[in-house]
């Protein structure tokens, strides 16, 4: 009896438990639930229609958003008098869009009160960290500042997974291409024990050994010696081979990839057109050296059959197979084709572009391949000319552009010109105020108007000179100064408005002044000056 007593108490004590949560969830007005108490939306539950009342956010405290909580509401896509089904695509939707933002940690969307078909909704958003410091450990400061430039992890900025895990990519990338094939790469957050929501980020590198090649082992190549095709691959190269010693002996798995293309590539010139590696293996050869495998299957060598010119009106097939360069008989080299086709200085598509014709193409096709022969037919597509429309200058701020333009030999309204483009930029870079290396045209076409637009991109650099010496004779001090200025302005000498700093500059003439004396037995000065455009 005592047994049966006990047990209608627990069933009590369970139903009125079951009937309180019950309150709390279903009945028709209901007091806010204490935040601890409030449950997430569930999404289990029979979908029930809502007219949102109000919507809070939280968890923005001490964050960009906090004054303006608004914009977080408005991104959400939720409003005050929309109706939504909960559980329903409405919220779902809502998280989805505070998850790619990648602002966020942890997001919930929660009721806090219903009155009727009236829903209060709190959006609760936990803020990701944001970076106090980065700590570089295991490189050079070399190595660290290239990182650096290369990676989007700042400090000051929120640091995301997505973030990190590119991170590592890169820094893995990085070192694979300087030898460190082995090197682990691991990113830590540590909580930033001065400052709230902030973590300090360990980047840590241990480059282990930097892996070479040791021995590269090719087989089935009975035409061409292993000397040629190592040489051809350039960027992977035995350590130990006295030929070689110039080269990069460490291994790069990019740099190999693209080596094997290179392999090919020497098996083409020499008429082999359907060589391929049929197999190649790396493998460690110790700890620090790594052995190659390289099977090669040679095919036959081919011989080109016949030429035939298709498409070209402008210039006829003897000029142009004169240029060429290449007969029936022939070894089939198809290096050779497309230097003379395309790439070489006196190529093919030079008589073309030389004389306007900016779109115009020469694509080599092979129409007949029989036992070791190839007929190739050259289909010129020619365009109309093209003039030139504007020509643009970016980035001097060392002469007037009236005295770059005129070393130029592209002008607007003149046809276009390739070798008048390669002239000038040689005469840009002769003047010796601009890099060279930098000096790189844009030749930006507009196929639809039959013109073109050239631009040259100038990176300034410094070349005035000073000199000076002095020494100490049986005559007393002996002393030489000299000052040479090669962007000197003589137009503006008494106009100091134009001045560029301290010296009128800007016409690239050069002017020099020098003093030589050896105290009061001899004193010399000179002075020269020289235009440019008269030189």
């Amino acid at each position: 009896m005592l047994k049966k007593t006990f047990h209608l108490v627990i069933l009590l004590i369970l139903f009125s438990q079951v009937r309180s949560f019950g309150q709390i969830t279903t009945n028709d007005t209901v007091k806010t639930a204490p935040a601890e108490d409030v449950p997430v939306v569930n999404y289990t539950a029979t979908p029930k229609k809502y007219i949102i009342a109000g919507i809070d956010v939280t968890g923005i405290e001490g964050t960009m958003y906090e004054a303006q909580p608004f914009v977080l509401v408005s991104f959400s896509g939720l409003a005050k008098g929309q109706e939504i089904q909960i559980p329903g695509e409405e919220i779902t939707n809502a998280i989805q869009r505070f998850w790619k933002q990648g602002l966020f940690s942890d997001i919930k969307i929660l009721q806090t009160k219903i009155e009727g078909d009236s829903t209060w909704l709190e959006i609760k958003l936990t803020d990701r960290p944001r970076v106090s410091d980065i700590r570089y450990i295991g490189m050079k400061k070399s190595e660290r500042d290239d990182i650096e430039k290369k990676i989007s992890v700042v400090k000051g900025n929120q640091i995301t997974p997505n973030q990190i895990n590119s991170a590592k990519t890169i820094i893995e990338k990085y070192f694979d291409e300087k030898g460190f094939g082995e090197a682990v790469i691991s990113i830590m957050q540590r909580p930033d024990a001065s400052a709230k929501n902030q973590v300090i980020l360990d980047i840590e590198v241990d480059k282990k050994e930097k892996i070479k090649v040791n021995r590269i082992n090719i087989e089935g190549n009975e035409s061409i010696s292993d000397r040629t095709l190592k040489w051809a691959m350039k960027k992977t190269n035995e350590k130990g081979n006295i030929l070689h010693l110039f080269r990069t002996k460490k291994f790069v798995e990019d740099l190999y990839k693209e080596d094997k293309k290179n392999f090919i590539n020497k098996y083409h010139e020499f008429g082999y057109r359907d060589a391929e590696i049929i197999r190649d293996s790396v493998y460690k050869n110790d700890e620090k050296t790594v052995n190659i495998d390289i099977v090669v299957e040679e095919g036959p060598k081919y011989h080109v059959r016949s030429i035939n010119w298709v498409g070209n009106t402008q210039y006829n097939s003897i000029d142009l197979g004169r240029m060429l360069n290449m007969n029936p008989g022939d070894v089939y080299n198809q290096k050779k084709l497309q230097e003379r086709l395309t790439t070489d200085d006196d190529a093919a598509i030079n008589l073309y572009q030389n004389n306007g014709y900016l779109f115009s193409g020469i694509d080599p096709i092979e129409i007949n391949i029989e036992n070791d022969s190839v007929d190739l037919e050259l289909r010129v597509t020619e365009g109309p000319k093209a003039t030139i429309k504007k020509v643009i200058i970016q980035g001097n701020d060392r002469l007037y552009e009236d005295v770059i333009r005129r070393e130029l030999r592209t002008k607007p309204g003149a046809v276009f010109s390739k070798e008048d483009l390669i002239r000038s930029v040689r005469e840009i870079a002769q003047t010796g105020h601009f890099d060279p290396e930098n000096l790189q045209p844009g030749v930006n076409p507009n196929p639809e108007d039959g013109t073109v637009d050239l631009t040259y991109p100038l990176t300034s650099k410094g070349n005035d000179q000073i000199e000076f010496s002095a020494g100490w004779g049986v005559t007393g001090l002996v002393g030489k100064l000299s000052l040479k200025l090669n962007n000197f302005s003589l137009k503006n000498l008494i106009n100091r408005e134009n001045y560029r700093g301290i010296i009128p500059q800007g016409e690239g003439q050069t002017l020099i002044l020098s003093a030589q004396t050896n105290g009061r037995y001899y004193q010399s000065y000179q002075f020269s000056f020289i235009e440019p455009w008269f030189g």
